[in-house]
């Protein structure tokens, strides 16, 4: 009763598109999960994510799960989980995706969930990696484990917002580094981040684990912000 009392009073709301969540509903209403603008490229192995890495860097698989434009409802969704402590809502997309991509031949092949890391003055600032609460609902939906230590930015990058596709790949291509080998031998890693947009940074991490020996590489993001 007091929960419910509360509610009334300080409703909890949809972080996608501001409505009351109902009883059974967490961060995200039912109608955004159903209406957000979805990509299905799992579905196609030449989709415009895995067109970006072509010629750059081998990938297994590429994909988004949203397509993301300014000003709407992925975007909003996504500065909250990003900016204003709304974990859940990574955990939550990282479910739903992760039970799309289990179906999926190359994807549900996976043995382990890396995030793209933050240097660590930024997540102390931030308090969180946004990408790691993606990667755990990934990991839930999809029943693989993850690995939050073995790849880790070592050098503080500037920020990639308005930087050309050149000087994003300037920006990162020497600040990831690799704390163990041998363990992620012969493995399949899902590299995984919250958007995409000209790919540089997931690409300065892909080489870096291909340092790995026999290692195979698939990636997935929240959203692919593209043209």
């Amino acid at each position: 009763m007091i929960k419910d009392f509360f509610s009334l009073i300080f409703p909890q709301v949809c972080v996608s598109c501001g409505k009351a969540l109902y009883k059974k509903e967490k961060s995200i209403c039912m109608f955004c999960i159903y209406h957000l603008p979805k990509t299905n490229f799992h579905t196609d192995k030449e989709n415009p994510i895995a067109k970006i890495f072509w010629g750059r860097v081998p990938v297994i698989a590429a994909s988004a799960y949203y397509s993301f434009a300014k000003g709407g409802n992925v975007q909003h969704l996504i500065h909250q989980l990003k900016y204003k402590g709304q974990k859940e809502v990574g955990v939550t997309i990282g479910k739903l995706y992760g039970q799309e991509l289990k179906l999926n031949e190359e994807f549900r092949r996976a043995d382990i969930i890396i995030p793209v890391p933050l240097h660590k003055k930024k997540q102390r600032k931030r308090g969180y990696n946004q990408s790691e609460y993606f990667a755990e609902g990934l990991s839930q939906g999809m029943n693989i484990k993850t690995d939050f230590k073995s790849l880790y930015r070592a050098l503080a990058s500037e920020t990639q917002t308005r930087k050309s596709r050149f000087n994003r790949w300037k920006n990162v291509e020497s600040v990831f580094q690799l704390r163990d080998k041998i363990s992620l031998s012969g493995k399949h890693i899902l590299l995984v981040d919250d958007v995409i947009t000209t790919g540089a940074t997931l690409e300065a991490c892909a080489h870096t684990l291909l340092q790995i020996p026999d290692v195979t590489i698939s990636i997935v993001t929240m959203a692919y912000a593209g043209n």
